[in-house]
């Protein structure tokens, strides 16, 4: 690793230090022997093979819905822009969380911002932004103007309890400790997002073409084992495995029960899992980006979706959070 991918790196250990710290401080053995009863117990409801299909699983296809979609226009740095708005419809599968999911309400409306004319059919850019994103500043993160100026639409929508549909806390409600929401959360995003990219089809629009960044890595990528005519896939820093992630830090302690905590949790993160379905975009029009210095999911999550969807990933100087060494230029060729 050079100086610079060193320097990077600092910045990413200081940021993870704010993940929720050490599990060696907090996490005693008998407490992670009590969650791994809990995960063993939840497992056998989440490894059923009827789960995975789609349509016809355990994910819920928001096709056909034919949504009353709110479209107001709106102005800003990146130009000429819509807030589209409407009403997610999601219903909870999982009881034993429905009290404390039905508590956002500002996540009962999804969000979505559109740079473009939504009027006027044409290609489109779908970017699912990462955790704690899915704010107005989003588009800063990414080439919007180098698309616009090829012609393409790039919308933004907000995953639950991000951006516009997040509550007045400071850490969104999803992802969770408790697998079981993060589950729903992600069910709630394949619900509101296939709904949107059907809304989009309807009135013309395509080809779609879907990226996305760290934890929007991690959705793009299980949507494009579910949906089959995407245009191609992009994803930056991705996340590959909330299990491995935990492991990584910290969440587990280390020895035997680290093993079996990850093992038990990647089972209960089977349905949504983007690892758990063969991929239905050919690995041409796949590109997987990670960088040498990133301390949050750490370049081996790039590695581990890029061989899912067999293709190699393409290892940059830079950081989780930081990322200004991407080469936009040949990663826009498979879109513009």
């Amino acid at each position: 690793m050079t100086l610079l991918d060193q320097w990077y790196a600092r910045i990413d250990t200081v940021a993870a230090r704010g993940l929720g710290g050490s599990v060696d401080e907090r996490i005693a053995d008998m407490q992670n022997a009590e969650r791994l009863a809990r995960l063993t117990a939840l497992r056998s409801n989440w490894e059923d093979p009827a789960l995975l299909p789609f349509p016809g699983g355990w994910l819920p296809d928001g096709s056909g819905r034919e949504p009353n979609v709110f479209v107001r226009p709106s102005f800003g740095a990146w130009g000429r822009a819509s807030e589209l708005r409407w009403s997610s419809d999601y219903e909870v599968d999982t009881q034993d969380v429905r009290e404390t999911w039905n508590t956002g309400e500002a996540n009962r409306i999804a969000h979505a911002r559109w740079f473009g004319d939504p009027a006027v059919p044409g290609p489109v850019v779908v970017v699912i932004h990462g955790y704690r994103g899915g704010g107005p500043a989003e588009p800063a993160l990414w080439p919007v103007r180098r698309w616009r100026r090829a012609g393409m639409h790039v919308v933004f929508p907000s995953l639950p309890f991000h951006g516009p549909r997040a509550a007045r806390q400071e850490w969104p409600m999803f992802p969770s400790a408790d697998p079981r929401i993060t589950n729903e959360g992600f069910r709630q995003a394949v619900w509101d997002l296939t709904t949107l990219l059907d809304w989009m089809r309807t009135r013309g629009m395509g080809p779609v073409h879907l990226a996305g960044m760290s934890l929007g890595g991690y959705t793009a990528g299980l949507l494009a084992t579910l949906i089959p005519d995407l245009a191609s896939l992009l994803l930056v820093v991705p996340l590959a495995s909330l299990a491995q992630f935990a492991r990584q830090h910290g969440r587990f302690g280390e020895g035997p029960v680290a093993e079996a905590l990850e093992e038990a949790l990647q089972a209960v993160y089977r349905p949504t899992s983007p690892l758990s379905r063969p991929p239905r975009i050919e690995s041409s029009r796949v590109q997987v980006v990670g960088t040498r210095g990133d301390r949050i999911t750490g370049p081996e999550h790039a590695e581990r979706l890029a061989a899912h969807f067999g293709v190699e990933a393409r290892l940059v100087s830079g950081s989780h959070l930081l990322q200004h060494h991407l080469p936009w230029g040949e990663l826009l060729s498979a879109t513009t």
